[in-house]
């Protein structure tokens, strides 16, 4: 089979690779789109050990089951594998399994042409759903997830909260479409790249602002802050952006050097919290929200070709695309 492999710092190669072997319990999927993460970037760059080229990356997939019970099914993948027995897993916290592992870094990834992996990571989408937007499941349920946190513990109800996300790559931008779509009105993303705050401003679900240059959001001015960076420029910027006993969600990994205001987060009761990735549950409601339009038209994803994959690594890397999401496809 065709697919594009991560073989060296920033080199990815389109090429011939062996046919994916099934396991027990693995369905075969032929995959149909596939997205580029942040972390497959940050593996492009060389900066992620865990992930040792030659190696397919990605993780963020819709496919057709061509083997396995659900012959014939459109679904995305949950591309966390847990062991399903641990006290986490069956406390409905699966994505804190100590045993997981992600496809894309511990095993094969979907920038290919197929993968196997067990079919209880599969989840079925509606047939007339676009590969394309499904495609966004995973992003979009690393947002959900981060919001579903954050209104436990907000003070009030999250329709009412004054929201900053830092950050307009998918996660980002889809935290913003979700808090719009729980009633949030007063919203604001900001990212460094001019393209994507455009992008971001035409869905309609936010304000811009640039964090280098001109206005910043307002210190002590907001009840939730999501951090879809997680640099250690940005966690500062969440912080003096947190009101007093305000929320700051981190989502990003973009490094773990330091840039918290431990002070102001004790003197002004600021919960800080991480969160990881999302849970099966997390999942299908993204593919509904995904699916019903609640999110709106998601016309701002790029489309590639698999093949076109280098070149699409390669404008990511120079901050050349508008896109919030480049999803490759099997064509």
């Amino acid at each position: 089979m065709k697919a594009l492999v991560y073989t060296a710092n920033n080199e990815v190669s389109y090429r011939d690779e062996p046919d994916p072997e099934r396991g027990t319990g693995d369905a075969l999927v032929r995959i149909d789109a596939v997205g580029i993460c942040g972390s497959d970037m940050h593996a492009y760059h060389g900066h992620d050990p865990r992930r040792v080229p030659p190696l397919i990356l990605g993780h963020e997939a819709c496919g057709v089951v061509e083997i396995g019970t659900l012959e014939g099914q459109r679904v995305v993948l949950n591309p966390l594998m847990t062991c399903g027995v641990c006290d986490d897993c069956c406390g409905g916290r699966s994505n804190l399994c100590r045993h997981r592992e992600l496809i894309g870094m511990n095993r094969p990834g979907a920038f290919a042409e197929r993968i196997a992996i067990p079919e209880r990571n599969l989840i079925p989408v509606p047939d007339n759903m676009d590969p394309v937007h499904a495609a966004l499941t995973e992003p979009g349920a690393t947002a959900l997830h981060a919001i579903a946190m954050a209104e436990r513990v907000l003070h009030r109800p999250i329709a009412e909260a004054r929201s900053l996300v830092i950050g307009g790559g998918s996660v980002g931008l889809l935290a913003a479409l979700f808090l719009k779509s729980h009633g949030c009105r007063d919203i604001l993303l900001g990212d460094t790249n001019a393209l994507r705050r455009a992008t971001a401003e035409a869905t309609g679900a936010c304000g811009v602002y640039d964090p280098i240059e001109g206005p910043q959001p307002d210190e002590n001015g907001y009840d939730l802050v999501i951090d879809a960076v997680g640099g250690e420029r940005t966690r500062p910027a969440a912080v003096t952006a947190a009101k007093p006993g305000g929320v700051i969600a981190h989502i990003g990994l973009m490094d773990s050097a330091g840039g918290l205001d431990v002070r102001k987060l004790t003197l002004s009761e600021i919960t800080f919290f991480g969160t990881y990735t999302y849970t099966t549950v997390d999942l299908r409601a993204t593919v509904k929200a995904l699916s019903s339009g609640a999110l709106g038209s998601l016309d701002w994803v790029e489309q590639r070709p698999l093949a076109d994959g280098a070149a699409a690594f390669s404008d990511l890397d120079h901050g050349q695309s508008a896109a919030a999401k480049v999803v490759l496809m099997n064509t």
